[in-house]
């Protein structure tokens, strides 16, 4: 089935605004919490994905960014949001 590439091209404002929000919660969740207990970090980041109004993710992506901020790992999509932010420029 083919997907009319008008369709694509309204739906990436709503992607790119989604991550945007995304990219905000995870931001705010890894300053606060970095390399603390998993118990702690995932309710923190359900709570500020929900304030960003981006509650609607994959659980399992949930898990694995909790995971990683906890582990003090930096999630993808915290580099990947500067890299947009600063036009790529490292």
């Amino acid at each position: 089935m083919a997907t009319d590439p008008s369709e694509y091209d309204k739906a990436v404002p709503h992607i790119k605004a989604h991550l945007a929000r995304v990219g905000r919660a995870m931001s705010r969740t890894w300053t606060a919490h970095a390399g603390q207990p998993y118990g702690q970090v995932r309710p923190a980041l359900v709570e500020a994905l929900e304030n960003e109004g981006a509650e609607r993710m994959v659980p399992e992506l949930v898990d694995l960014f909790a995971k990683q901020i906890s582990e003090g790992i930096e999630p993808p999509i915290l580099t990947s949001a500067r890299d947009v932010n600063d036009g790529g420029q490292r």
